[in-house]
């Protein structure tokens, strides 16, 4: 009978992290989990969860207690383009979500972790390389010379630095992904830090049939979608892999913003017209580049967009018909 295995996963009461731990719970995985809250939509699957700040060094000792088997570094202060690029919140960012890798990074090589992943961003890839919607360059060497077009994405490329530098002087079992717009049922989709695909889920699901919806800039702009299920099969078999990354974890089915509503109208079986209006943008195009996941797991994310998308659709007009409490 083989032993049981731990694993750890901070920011659980997040979209990726609750997600992650159904899934490593139903490969067997005693699981721990860790974040401020518990997730919003429904009880956690967590062995145990503890209820913390993990910008405090004292609970990231507490919660890396012993040599867990595989560690998954989620948490971190972000949300959509509405959160990230207003310029508002860019110190809470870099300092919350870079104290939280700090010292979970230092209380995970204390415990001796078997295996620890960091999910990056696509944040980081320079803004020079990224102006043309149509041909953006997101191959994993474009980093540098770094130019990232937010504090978010100066972050990420930070702490990506910060877990190479663990590998290398402390030979810890290190893996990093940058991630390219997860998306899926059980997301932010209200309030302020939701992403593109949920916010625009949530204005198609509450317009009339012939309404109208809103959509920041003029909806040329371009990013691909990674729905919620790949993203982890994707995350499992870097950590389970010897390649340390940094690598792509995204979708290369690239669309606009505006195509990106058509195809929730078309699910959602309404016709809404888009009225373009001023807000945060980010980059003009950006698309995940998956050859070198290929190269090196013999396996890349290739589910279309659309699938995802009508499970999440499917969700989010659940949760708008619901009453408010």
């Amino acid at each position: 009978m083989t032993e049981q295995k731990d694993a750890l996963v901070c920011g659980a009461g997040g979209f990726i992290g609750s997600h992650m731990v159904k899934r490593l719970k139903k490969e067997g995985f005693r699981v721990r989990g860790v974040d401020l809250k518990y997730p919003e939509f429904g009880a956690s699957a967590a062995d145990d969860f503890i209820i913390g700040d993990l910008r405090d060094p004292r609970l990231c000792e507490k919660v890396a207690d012993r040599p867990f088997d595989e560690v998954y570094q989620f948490a971190a202060d972000m949300g959509g383009a509405g959160f990230v690029f207003t310029g508002e919140n860019d110190a809470a960012i870099m300092h919350n979500s870079a104290m939280i890798n700090l010292n979970m990074l230092e209380a995970c090589r204390t415990a001796k972790v078997e295996r620890i992943f960091y999910s990056s961003s696509a944040c980081i890839y320079p803004e020079y390389n990224q102006k043309d919607p149509d041909n953006p360059n997101c191959a994993e060497d474009s980093a540098y010379p770094a130019a990232p077009d937010s504090d978010y994405g100066w972050e990420k490329l930070f702490s990506e630095r910060l877990y190479m530098a663990y590998a290398r002087n402390y030979g810890m079992n290190v893996h990093i992904a940058r991630y390219h717009n997860i998306f899926g049922e059980e997301g932010t989709w209200r309030g302020g830090r939701e992403k593109s695909p949920a916010a625009l889920c949530r204005k198609v699901a509450e317009a009339r049939d012939g309404g109208e919806i809103e959509m920041w800039g003029d909806g040329r702009q371009t990013r691909s979608f990674l729905y919620i299920s790949e993203c982890l099969e994707a995350t499992l078999r870097l950590t389970r892999s010897d390649f340390m990354g940094p690598v792509n974890i995204g979708s290369e089915e690239m669309v606009s913003i505006n195509q990106l509503a058509e195809l929730i109208m078309r699910i959602s079986g309404k016709k809404v017209s888009i009225k373009h209006i001023p807000g945060p943008l980010g980059v003009r195009g950006r698309n995940s580049d998956s050859r070198l996941i290929r190269q090196k797991l013999g396996w890349a994310p290739s589910q279309p967009l659309e699938t995802g998308l009508k499970i999440t659709y499917k969700w989010i007009e659940e949760q708008v018909k619901k009453p408010e409490k």
